[in-house]
């Protein structure tokens, strides 16, 4: 079963994708069978929050204009997790999750997802942890956005006969490191600016302390 973009159930041509498949997401009037239970923040999470990439780096990381990125803000699309802005002379503040985020959300709206599957889709994001992120495949056949966390997933869909248009979060997720690692960022305790900051260097450290 799967929820339609708007708002009615029904099941992909050919098939019925059940639990054991691909993972619909749905919005808040999916049923308790369909739930999945929500990361909660680690280490590594806590530490890719230390670090705040101001708008003008959060949309050179993300391909998008400054434009879009105040738009979403103000309309609760994607909002500065780190800091969001109090008025006049305040920046907003975002995490490396949350251009990641933005990133995919571009793509989406570039290929015609419904914008009422891509609030969806960015609520699931915020859920899930940065292990999940890594792994996961986002699939859309323009009327639902399905979670698939393997290629037998993705086959499954693509079994279906219909356009699919499919995202690897992991992949996103390297080209915004990559691009933040040639701009600045912040840190959120301190203010200090951070030239050339790899949002990945204090994960890193992190886990070798682990060892």
């Amino acid at each position: 079963m799967r929820s339609s973009g708007d708002g009615t159930a029904g099941g992909a041509p050919g098939r019925s994708l059940g639990e054991s498949g691909p993972y619909p997401l749905h919005g808040s009037t999916a049923g308790p069978a369909h739930q999945r239970p929500t990361a909660v923040a680690g280490d590594e999470e806590a530490a890719s929050e230390e670090v705040g990439y101001r708008g003008p780096t959060a949309c050179a990381a993300a391909g998008i204009t400054y434009r879009q990125l105040d738009y979403w803000a103000r309309t609760g699309l994607v909002e500065p997790s780190v800091r969001p802005a109090y008025g006049s002379g305040t920046q907003r503040l975002y995490s490396f999750r949350d251009v990641v985020v933005l990133k995919i959300v571009k793509r989406f709206l570039d290929t015609g997802v419904s914008l009422q599957n891509i609030r969806t889709t960015v609520q699931h994001l915020r859920e899930r942890g940065f292990r999940d992120l890594e792994r996961m495949t986002l699939m859309s056949d323009g009327a639902t956005v399905y979670e698939c966390t393997s290629p037998d997933e993705v086959h499954a869909l693509l079994q279906g006969g219909q356009g699919i248009f499919g995202i690897a979060v992991g992949v996103v997720w390297r080209d915004v490191e990559s691009a933040l690692s040639q701009l600045h960022g912040e840190r959120v305790d301190t203010g200090e600016t951070l030239v050339g900051h790899n949002p990945t260097d204090e994960l890193a450290r992190r886990r070798n302390r682990a060892v």
